[in-house]
């Protein structure tokens, strides 16, 4: 069966989408407080992240530091409900512009994969305590239903 890395046009199509993604977060006033001016490595690592994550090469685990870096990078940002529910928004729509597959089945993982993903990022956001973060230590491997 046919992975969602290469449903969405493998890395070339999840570049492209999580390069106007990343361009809506720094320009959202909601949003743009947690980025700050932005990272010019930032789309390169989000995209080998969700790569790995839907069934590509393992480059994020391999060579930027993996899910542990992820945890770092969130801890303390106090994400609130409302900027986690327009992080999916924004997501979903960039998901549009940029041109990915509007099936339902992909756009339904792609929904499940940011939600699931945003709440672990709040979660973590606030967590004082290493026993406070989510149990999710390792890029999770998403398919056409649920993470596996």
């Amino acid at each position: 069966m046919e992975t969602l890395f290469e449903h969405a046009g493998g890395q070339e199509g999840l570049h492209r989408f999580l390069d106007i993604f990343y361009g809506s977060l720094l320009s959202d006033p909601l949003l743009q407080p947690l980025f700050g001016e932005g990272l010019p490595q930032h789309v390169t690592h989000l995209t080998a992240f969700t790569v790995e994550t839907f069934g590509g090469p393992d480059t994020f685990s391999r060579e930027m530091g993996g899910f542990s870096r992820l945890i770092d990078a969130h801890r303390g940002l106090g994400i609130s409900e409302e900027q986690r529910q327009r992080f999916v928004e924004l997501y979903m729509a960039a998901a549009d512009q940029a041109g990915l597959p509007e099936d339902a089945p992909f756009r339904e993982a792609l929904r499940s994969h940011v939600e699931f993903g945003s709440k672990v990022a709040m979660q973590n956001s606030h967590a004082e305590t290493d026993d406070q973060l989510h149990p999710l230590r390792e890029v999770p491997q998403w398919g056409w239903s649920e993470p596996s």
